[in-house]
């Protein structure tokens, strides 16, 4: 499975986006960057793993973390 990526991102409204990279919309909008990226996490566990950028409120990339893909509870037998 191809890896996927995902950026949290400060919006002009204030609240912080969590995008899929590619994306024209965000998967869903935050109160703070924490929450955001707490957020982008989670979905790229779900998705595989992936690359997360956390860019600060001048867009800048401030982190960038490898998020390795979530365990699956019931693996097929095999």
């Amino acid at each position: 499975m191809a890896k996927s990526g995902r950026t949290v991102s400060q919006r002009d409204d204030g609240t912080w986006a969590n995008q899929k990279d590619g994306g024209r919309r965000a998967t869903s909008l935050h109160k703070s960057q924490k929450q955001a990226a707490d957020a982008a996490r989670q979905n790229l566990k779900i998705e595989g793993g992936g690359e997360l950028k956390i860019k600060n409120e001048d867009g800048k990339i401030r982190q960038k973390d490898t998020i390795a893909p979530a365990k699956d509870p019931f693996p097929p037998n095999g």
